[in-house]
């Protein structure tokens, strides 16, 4: 009873949450008539299976068969995104090259990149840009080609002209989803060529994408991975969702992360409506 109970409190709030776009640990605690201790747990199990996300500073409704805008992007899973991102610009040596993909979480590297010594960063897209364009220490290449305002990234036989002249020490990949049979997924397929480019030209190759990524299959355009790929992910993901990629030969790391209460107590539908 106690089972069939959990899971229609946690239908309704997935349902709840596609409607509304929000929802409140302690009003839904109340609703229910459980501690909102209860309601964490459900959040985090909604988590694991991807029907929801939680954000920092408020909470957005995602719609998996449509592309979100950076804006919405930069709100899904702040903490861990940031985690990640730092121990990702934790990787660089100096000396080296780097390339950074657009997005919202390779762009969460920038303000660690500051730091870095000795490092040319080839960028991506406008976001690692305006995060680094005032470091004294670091030499900018930019990658230059078409503009997509949604990603903010540059794609394109300029951007394409552009990697055929260079290689990297490492590449940090952003994905709308990442799969371990497909690779990386993106909207269109002008993005997905130029990543097949970006990994091809660099010697170790990173993917960062959160938790409520892994697994997912939105679009129809796919980057396979190279063999020797390390998936950068955080502490949520459960075994379900990383041993594929650990049996198709990618090094899956969890970096762990300690959540606001802000993202703690919000959360948005993955598939919900606008």
């Amino acid at each position: 009873m106690a089972l069939r109970e959990s899971e229609s409190r946690r239908a309704e709030i997935v349902r709840q949450a596609r409607s509304t776009g929000l929802a409140g640990v302690e009003d839904l605690a109340v609703q229910f008539g459980v501690t909102p201790s209860t309601i964490r747990r459900d959040l985090g199990h909604l988590t694991s299976r991807g029907l929801i996300a939680r954000t920092y500073g408020g909470a957005i409704a995602i719609d998996t068969t449509h592309e979100s805008s950076l804006r919405q992007r930069s709100v899904e899973g702040f903490d861990a995104k940031r985690a990640i991102a730092a121990w990702a610009a934790q990787q660089v040596q100096p000396g080296e090259t780097v390339l950074v993909d657009a997005g919202t979480t390779v762009g969460a590297m920038g303000v660690h990149l500051r730091d870095c010594r000795d490092v040319t960063v080839v960028a991506a897209g406008l976001t690692i840009l305006e995060a680094l364009v005032e470091s004294p220490e670091t030499r900018i290449e930019c990658l230059g080609g078409t503009l997509r305002p949604l990603t903010q990234g540059f794609v394109g036989p300029l951007a394409e002209a552009t990697l055929s002249r260079l290689t990297v020490d490492r590449a940090f990949l952003g994905a709308d989803a990442v799969d371990a049979q497909y690779g990386i997924c993106e909207a269109e397929l002008i993005q997905t060529r130029l990543k097949e480019a970006m990994m091809d030209r660099a010697e170790h190759v990173y993917v960062l994408a959160h938790a409520a990524k892994l697994g997912k299959r939105p679009f129809h355009a796919w980057a396979p991975l190279p063999p020797g790929t390390t998936l950068v992910t955080d502490a949520s993901a459960t075994a379900e969702l990383t041993d594929p990629f650990e049996a198709a030969g990618v090094t899956v790391v969890k970096v762990p992360h300690r959540e606001s209460a802000t993202d703690r107590d919000t959360a948005a539908v993955v598939g919900g409506s606008r």
